[in-house]
């Protein structure tokens, strides 16, 4: 059972080790829009859900619920930490070194991800790598399918737009992104 859906069935470890196993990484990936400790996100939200006598309904868009709002909980609570360091002046060191950029096609589509709306961003996580459907997104984000597939259908396009190589093309200018 992957635990998508609703059973009587308590839960175990072993079915908590499969369900982190298959959907960790791309709740992970979905927490990291929005905080700088993802793994920690989805480790409360497996916590959480250790803690619950029975399954829930669907298990995975309540992971990823949970997700959602413990990584939106822990982003604001970052943004308090920092306006407090920053008020007594003290000094942050950057988190992260600055990538080469031209290190490879992965770094370019993560940048391009990186550069979208938020609403579009994390719709096309939520269905590539989460796998979710656009009814259980738009439950998740609170919006219609229809819109949240316009949004994804839109985030793709933005991300195929900003991974061209620059260079000419027909109706472009040489050395030019056509970012529109």
């Amino acid at each position: 059972m992957d635990g998508a859906e609703a059973s009587d069935e308590l839960i175990g470890p072993e079915s908590l080790g499969q369900l982190l196993d298959r959907h960790g990484p791309a709740l992970a990936l979905f927490a990291r829009q929005w905080c700088q400790t993802p793994d920690d996100v989805v480790q409360e939200a497996f916590l959480q859900l250790a803690r619950q006598r029975v399954w829930p309904r669907s298990v995975v868009p309540w992971l990823y619920r949970v997700v959602r709002n413990g990584a939106l909980s822990a982003a604001r609570a970052e943004q308090r930490r920092r306006r407090h360091e920053e008020a007594a002046g003290a000094a942050r060191p950057a988190w992260f070194e600055a990538s080469d950029a031209t290190a490879g096609e992965a770094e370019v589509a993560a940048a391009a991800l990186a550069e979208l709306p938020l609403e579009q961003r994390e719709i096309i996580v939520a269905h590539l790598w989460g796998r979710l459907t656009f009814q259980q997104i738009a439950e998740l984000v609170g919006t219609t399918s229809s819109t949240a597939h316009r949004r994804y259908e839109a985030g793709l396009e933005q991300l195929r737009i900003r991974m061209q190589p620059a260079g000419p093309a027909e109706g472009k200018q040489p050395g030019l992104r056509n970012d529109r």
